[in-house]
């Protein structure tokens, strides 16, 4: 039987943060639920693409349409084996929807796997699950973190931090990264 995972994103998610993630665990074999505040299958959401270019902060330019698999307001997070939180703008407001945190609290107590990158961990703080855990984001983010009680690891962009059942990374770059280790958390092993 397939894993399900749930991702979750919003309006001007980080572009890469969502299709990567998304079309990745596809590729693998994993059921994947897209999902959004305010959406229902078959809508989608902005992205933004999130750039660095040797500024203070990363260059924000319009993305692609990302494509939400199923309806917010009926998804059940029981259903699910794990949880992706995607990056971006979205994190800065889907934080201030009590469902989005009813869900990420649901993977927690339940020591279900989840996964966040870069301002996804938003999500995480403000559903008050990081007291004790260690964990990364990106730089902007991480005072966030030591004030919902967890300590900020700062690691290269490329890189993710495991802290029990959680998976975190800074950015787009970690990619790599945050996949592998999420794979190992659900169990799902890929043989050459």
């Amino acid at each position: 039987m397939s894993r399900k995972i749930l991702l979750l994103a919003g309006d001007y998610v980080e572009d890469y943060e969502a299709m990567v993630p998304f079309q990745a665990m596809l590729s693998v074999g994993l059921k994947v639920d897209s999902i959004a505040p305010d959406r229902k299958k078959g809508d989608t959401v902005p992205t933004a693409v999130h750039d660095f270019v040797g500024d203070q902060t990363y260059k924000e330019t319009q993305g692609h349409r990302f494509a939400i698999t199923a309806d917010f307001d009926q998804v059940n997070p029981e259903d699910y084996d794990g949880l992706y939180i995607t990056g971006g703008r979205a994190p800065e407001y889907i934080r201030l929807n009590k469902k989005v945190l009813d869900i990420t609290r649901h993977f927690f107590e339940a020591n279900k796997p989840v996964a966040a990158i870069c301002h996804g961990i938003q999500v995480l703080t403000a559903a008050k699950v990081l007291s004790g855990r260690t964990l990364t984001a990106y730089v902007a983010v991480g005072p966030d973190i030591e004030l919902a009680g967890g300590t900020w690891k700062n690691v290269p962009a490329d890189q993710a931090v495991v802290d029990g059942m959680l998976v975190t990374s800074p950015a787009w770059p970690g990619h790599p990264a945050i996949l592998r280790e999420f794979y190992k958390l659900l169990g799902v092993r890929i043989e050459m």
